[in-house]
């Protein structure tokens, strides 16, 4: 073996990369991982590399262009607590069913178990929110673990995997032929369950669609609104979901999830057949298994899914079909009803209460995000990306924004603060031409504030709204309700938001009255445009507005009153 035909480690892993039609990457820089890092240099022409400030935001950022893109996420990161770090990201991945890979730099093979510098077992770490764990003890098999990672992120429910680098590994040395990825498999119904499937609907009488998960592009979509179109159903969007139909689309029923409309609950449970494609029936979107029952629920359940795993998981369904948004896109293309559906006008009624929720109401206050959010719908061209935190702001753009397909929203399922602004990085990153929006709180942004840098040193030209109330907004409302009027442990002292991104280089507004919001935002769409930099508004806004349909001195009056009855 000549040693001209050895390559090291950190170059086959990254020749690998390529294979797999990575073309960037998020990390943190590591000692632990430099070979990696010089293979980069390298081939910076074919990968780009963004150098994220903390863990957490490149991980957040890895996620989400897995989310926006259908393509899998990578981040590099260090061991230790840069691992740590980076697993908000990789549980928001697990939970939202998102392609993503971490590498981890590791520790050398010479001093495992000995609690030495930086030493974390992964496996133990990582197994409860990951698909696998793993770590490359070997120079030679870099390849064919780099490509199983990228099937097992990527097949049946995606999620995220962690490959750990030992040192000897990177640095090392191995003459290895290159491993291909494998073509990506997408599962069909059967012949037998589109029958059935088709039988179901000729006996219901106010059949419901639920459609989320991950995996869809516009091809699949297409065929599922045709087939939504055919049959006259009412379709909703799994909770934070809401690009997985368009909503606009005369069908459209509205977002299925914590703090839906009460028609669109009560149309959910009343419905005699429930058709949840690609989606898992979660806690958020049933409103704590309440809405569908579980493990029995009351309508009868048809549950189409990429992964077998999940099918009887919580619910007990009619129909269990294992296929993944392409498999169940291209098998109802072309069914069609036999007669005219019985149900023919529950889509007209569904989407005229989805409308009517779409009209703001009032705000205590001088500032009414729900006028924000509507004034920005008219505003916003249809394929702007969308990027929102978590928060009961987020409420706002999920109750008065529209989305039209892949890559115009990005939120995490999970909940997690914090994610609005790495996600809107990514999104910029990966469609330069669109508008990028930012939601964030200001409890949530402060959680990420610090890749304003990041935007900054790569010229993005996001905007970012942060809703400023002083305070955890969700966890006050919570508070009010279980323990009224024993506020504590909740507010915040802010910085000068605007003042911040002035100092990174950026435009910065403060607004406080709703008025003043759409000049604001026309002067932050056009520096970020011109200079490509990042734009923030801050919006102040009165803590009582705590959801677009309640206030929080209406939620503590109900408390007390329940208190004493």
């Amino acid at each position: 073996m000549s040693e001209s035909s050895m390559r090291p480690g950190g170059e086959i892993l990254v020749r690998h990369l390529m294979l797999n039609g990575v073309r960037r990457v998020f990390m943190v820089a590591g000692e632990s991982f430099l070979p990696c890092i010089d293979s980069l240099y390298e081939h910076r022409d074919e990968i780009a590399t963004v150098s994220f400030r903390q863990e957490g935001g490149a991980a957040y950022a890895a996620e989400a262009h897995g989310k926006l893109t259908g393509e899998t996420g990578v981040c590099f990161v260090t061991r230790g607590p840069g691992a740590t770090n980076a697993s908000i990201g990789l549980h928001t991945a697990y939970q939202d069913g998102t392609p993503m890979i971490l590498f981890v730099g590791q520790i050398g093979s010479d001093t495992v178990e000995r609690d030495c510098f930086q030493e974390i077992d992964y496996r133990r770490m990582f197994g409860p929110m990951t698909k696998w764990v793993a770590s490359i003890d070997r120079t030679d098999r870099i390849p064919e673990y780099v490509a199983r990672a990228f099937q097992v992120a990527r097949s049946g429910r995606p999620g995220p995997v962690v490959l750990a680098l030992p040192e000897d590994t990177l640095w090392g040395k191995a003459n290895v032929a290159d491993v291909p990825p494998s073509p990506r498999a997408h599962p069909h119904p059967a012949p037998a369950e589109i029958d059935r499937l088709a039988h179901l609907l000729e006996e219901a009488e106010r059949p419901f669609m639920i459609v989320g998960g991950a995996g869809w592009n516009d091809d699949a979509l297409a065929q599922v609104r045709g087939f939504a179109e055919r049959y006259d159903l009412p379709v909703g969007v799994s909770w934070r979901r809401l690009e997985c139909f368009d909503n606009r689309h005369p069908n459209f029923a509205g977002h299925v999830g914590y703090g839906m409309d009460r028609k669109l609950a009560q149309r959910m449970e009343e419905a005699d057949l429930l058709l949840a494609v690609c989606t898992r029936l979660d806690e958020p979107t049933t409103e704590g298994y309440i809405h569908v029952t579980s493990p029995l629920p009351r309508q009868r359940l048809v549950h189409v899914h990429p992964d077998a795993n999940e099918l009887g998981r919580v619910y007990r369904s009619e129909l269990a079909v294992v296929a993944d948004p392409t498999g169940f896109a291209a098998s109802v293309a072309t069914l069609s009803p036999k007669a005219r559906p019985r149900w023919t006008g529950a889509a007209k009624a569904a989407n005229a209460d989805y409308q009517a929720t779409l009209k703001p109401g009032p705000m205590p206050g001088e500032t009414n995000l729900a006028e924000i959010s509507a004034s920005l719908r008219d505003r916003l061209p249809n394929d702007a990306c969308i990027t929102v935190g978590a928060g009961n702001f987020a409420l706002f753009p999920h109750r008065f924004l529209q989305f039209s397909g892949p890559g115009t929203q990005a939120s995490p399922i999970n909940g997690s603060m914090g994610y609005g602004l790495p996600a809107a990085i990514a999104a910029k990153l990966a469609f330069p031409e669109r508008t990028v929006v930012c939601y964030a709180g200001d409890g949530c942004f402060q959680m990420t504030i610090q890749e304003l840098g990041t935007a900054a040193q790569n010229r993005l030209g996001i905007v970012v709204l942060v809703f400023n109330n002083g305070m955890w907004g969700t966890i006050r409302q919570h508070q009010e309700r279980e323990y009224p009027a024993r506020v504590f442990g909740l507010s915040l002292t802010n910085p000068d938001f605007a003042a911040l991104v002035r100092a990174y280089g950026g435009h910065g507004e403060t607004v406080s009255r709703t008025a003043d919001f759409s000049a604001a935002f026309e002067r932050a769409m056009s520096f970020a445009d011109r200079e490509s930099m990042p734009a923030l508004i801050e919006v102040q806004y009165d803590p009582n507005g705590i959801t677009p349909d309640t206030t929080l001195a209406a939620v503590r009056d109900a408390a007390l009153a329940r208190a004493t009855a």
